[in-house]
């Protein structure tokens, strides 16, 4: 088990760990502020595919938080930088609107792409649609997940995740999925890399013990659970992940870091 005692920098899962839908975490504004304040570096970690990087920017700066661009690493910035890096991609988005928005320069087409990338798309989902990409998968296209998450918390709660629409493409198809966003080690890596900092420098605060805390302490940093967002103690308990440290909320991070 990892300590705090070599943490020199933070990465913040957001969506559960700072807010919930629209409303901020009690005092969650206030725990980012001091961590930052200490001059630690912190990174705003997301596999949130529902909102392009300025609508993030503005969600969470809405909610009071005061968070430059530069400091938020999602999964769909993170899957944009590996296809500008591969040649000639046509790709068919399952992006929400606002997102596409992010990938306009790449080529796109519905019939002739060679890399499906999904991401959340809500009541979009319908068995034509699957089995669309399904048969361009078995003609050759590579698939991108955005991330593979199993549910997610709501203002209304928990909700079904694309992560069983990306597990039934693969079983079909016999195509394994890239998976970009959180618990990908590469992913944890970008972040690690544009902070600075080597694995045992840093900490992954998240609501979700798979993604979130499994993830980061795979690629070799100290895993923190909150009891906040999706956090559930029956599914904490049946996860074979222990987390290095388990907080009742973000707002008590400060005090568990000696800030």
């Amino acid at each position: 088990m990892n300590t705090l005692s070599t943490i020199k920098g933070v990465l913040f899962d957001m969506d559960g760990v700072l807010y919930v839908g629209s409303q901020a975490i009690a005092g969650a504004v206030e725990a980012v502020g001091r961590i930052r304040a200490s001059g630690m570096p912190c990174r705003f970690v997301t596999n949130t595919s529902t909102l392009s990087l300025a609508s993030l920017q503005r969600k969470i700066n809405a909610l009071g938080f005061s968070i430059t661009a530069n400091e938020i690493i999602s999964a769909p910035q993170a899957t944009l930088l590996y296809l500008k890096n591969q040649p000639d991609p046509v790709c068919r988005l399952l992006l929400a609107d606002d997102v596409k928005q992010d990938f306009r320069e790449l080529r796109q087409s519905d019939t002739a792409a060679n890399y499906i990338v999904i991401g959340d798309i809500g009541d979009a989902w319908s068995y034509t649609l699957l089995n669309e990409v399904f048969n361009r998968l078995i003609n050759g296209a590579k698939l991108i997940a955005i991330h593979k998450n199993r549910f997610w918390q709501t203002e209304h709660g928990l909700q079904m995740d694309i992560g069983g629409f990306i597990d039934g493409l693969e079983y079909a198809s016999g195509v394994k999925a890239m998976i970009i966003g959180k618990p990908s080690p590469d992913f944890f890596n970008i972040a690690l890399n544009d902070m600075g900092l080597k694995a045992d420098e840093a900490a992954m605060i998240g609501d979700d013990i798979d993604a979130d805390v499994g993830g980061a302490q795979l690629a070799g940093l100290t895993g923190i659970l909150v009891k906040t967002g999706k956090y559930r103690q029956s599914y904490t308990d049946a996860s074979s992940v222990k987390p290095d440290f388990v907080i009742d909320s973000v707002a008590d991070l400060p005090d568990v870091l000696g800030i």
